[in-house]
């Protein structure tokens, strides 16, 4: 194997329109191009092997690389940022050019590239899963063959990745490090520029509308199985509460410096004792009462772990005065507010009839919009013209009823329905991923503009990995990031250093047992961490 100078494998490495003019030149001139694509997450002796019989078959080699958001192969996968995937093969002498294939499969760029063949591992031979049927289609299609062949050599990169894990190597931080600090460099992301935008954080006013629930940890011990029955027998030792729900996230920010608005509903009984508890920590509410008791949720935990959950409390829409209500105080309240956060759990403070009377108002009125929900009885689609959408995974894919399309079509699907600018998907403990229509606009209203315009976008994303090691605690964490990146964003940050501060705020509050609110001192030590080089249980990072 020829050793490659740097600037052979720039040349080598393509973008799309590049790699199209090289096809159409290889047509004029007569030559047969041959086409492999993976995820070549390590490149290893079976990868090579493959991709020297596949240059026997023809004059030119093109490898295309699935992008990093494109891979769905489970936790911490790829292990290899995709620059990187794609410097490793264009090293290799038998490849010809390499391109970073951001489409969820083969398809798209196969039908724009029409190989002359297209070569696949001999595993494919017998394949009948409907993405390879759907590329091998394509192939033929244009006049092209495909071909199943591999090298004598086999290996597996997913098998390879789980040894080094099951090894416990330093390799998994190290390069969970490198894809931070590849990140942070591609997006222009600074420890100072970081601490910049918190500290602009400071008085702005944030709107926080939706369900209030009191969150309730029984520490227990087990003292052993119940004699009726096979069932572990517990004794309480001691009770803890916390303000949850939407509140939680008015206490998130009041925590980092803003001046937050909670408009809810809350139990008659509890009503004034709420509002003091809140207001004493920051937070100006506006609780409409109701006759129903609050939504207690009860977790019941033996030395830290959960060991079960009872809720108490159902849903009790508003009616429709009650909405009337709500709807001028939300709108009276919006005058002069920088961002409105909402946050459905689902138990009827959120209503269809309320969005109707408010979110047309508001996004007049409003730099930034965003929204989130929790729980099988709240609809994310409800939520017209947000700036951000922040569901978990399985949430947006519930919402649309799939759940065996890529994220990236799942998503593209949920943008166009709601006609938001963007989504924050969590992927627990593996991260979150951005996700962002872009267009001409270069301001939000430019943006909303053009969206309420139907003009044609392109899904850019970003992958986020999780910034905390270890989780202490789940709970609330998407409150913290929800609140921590939407005043990034009226602080105007760009989405990926909103969404990397939102992970920050994130990975602080997953180390801490129970709903606590983060706070300003807290971030801002964190990134005093991180210019030390250093954050979550010594997970590496550049500043």
């Amino acid at each position: 194997m020829a050793k490659s100078s740097p600037s052979l494998l720039q040349r080598k490495i393509c973008n799309q329109q590049q790699l199209l003019q090289l096809r159409e030149s290889a047509k004029t001139a007569g030559k047969t191009v041959v086409h492999c694509h993976g995820c070549f997450d390590i490149v290893h002796p079976g990868h090579i092997h493959h991709l020297q019989l596949a240059k026997t078959y023809g004059d030119i080699l093109i490898v295309t690389v699935s992008a990093d958001t494109q891979v769905n192969k489970g936790l911490n996968r790829p292990l290899i940022p995709d620059d990187l995937r794609a410097q490793s093969l264009a090293a290799l002498e038998c490849v010809d050019h390499v391109y970073i294939n951001s489409d969820p499969t083969a398809v798209e760029l196969l039908e724009q590239l029409k190989p002359d063949i297209y070569v696949k591992g001999r595993e494919y031979e017998h394949n009948r899963d409907p993405r390879f049927l759907a590329e091998k289609d394509c192939v033929t299609r244009n006049g092209g063959k495909v071909v199943c062949s591999s090298g004598d050599v086999i290996f597996s990169s997913t098998a390879l990745i789980e040894q080094l894990d099951n090894e416990r190597t330093s390799a998994g931080a190290f390069l969970h490090a490198e894809k931070l600090r590849r990140l942070r460099d591609r997006q222009g992301i600074s420890t100072s520029s970081l601490h910049s935008t918190v500290e602009k954080f400071r008085d702005l006013k944030v709107l926080v509308i939706g369900d209030y629930i009191l969150d309730r940890y029984h520490f227990c011990e087990a003292t052993g199985v119940a004699g009726e029955s096979p069932m572990m027998s517990l004794r309480t030792l001691d009770k803890r509460d916390y303000d949850g729900g939407a509140a939680v996230i008015a206490l998130h920010l009041a925590g980092l410096g803003a001046r937050p608005t909670l408009i809810t509903t809350a139990d008659n009984a509890n009503l004034n004792a709420t509002q003091s508890r809140l207001t004493g920590a920051g937070v100006n509410v506006l609780a409409h009462p109701r006759g129903r008791a609050d939504v207690v949720k009860n977790r019941y935990l033996v030395d830290q772990i959960k060991m079960m959950k009872v809720d108490e409390g159902s849903a009790a829409p508003l009616d429709s005065q009650a909405e009337k209500s709500m709807a001028d105080w939300i709108l009276e309240a919006a005058d002069g507010v920088d961002a409105v956060i909402f946050s459905d759990f689902g138990y009827g403070t959120i209503t269809g009839g309320l969005l109707d009377r408010v979110m047309s108002t508001l996004r007049s009125k409003v730099h930034i919009i965003t929204a989130d929900v929790s729980g099988r009885q709240s609809n994310l689609l409800r939520f017209k013209n947000a700036d951000i959408l922040c569901p978990t995974e399985r949430e947006a894919r519930e919402t649309l009823h799939d759940f065996s399309s890529s994220l990236p079509a799942v998503i593209w699907n949920l943008l166009n329905n709601t006609d938001a600018r963007g989504a924050l998907v969590t992927l627990g403990k593996q991260g979150l991923i951005t996700f962002e229509r872009t267009a001409t606009g270069v301001t939000p209203t430019e943006i909303q503009q053009q969206l309420q315009g139907k003009t044609h976008f392109r899904l850019q994303s970003e992958y986020i990995p999780a910034l905390a090691a270890h989780a202490v605690d789940p709970l609330g964490c998407g409150d913290s990031l929800l609140a921590t990146a939407t005043l990034a964003l009226a602080a105007g940050a760009s989405m990926t250093t909103a969404a990397y501060l939102g992970s920050l705020a994130a990975a602080i509050h997953v180390q801490t047992p129970g709903n606590t609110p983060i706070n300003a001192e807290q971030l801002f030590d964190a990134l005093q961490e991180l210019d030390r080089g250093k954050y979550g249980d010594g997970v590496r990072m550049s500043a």
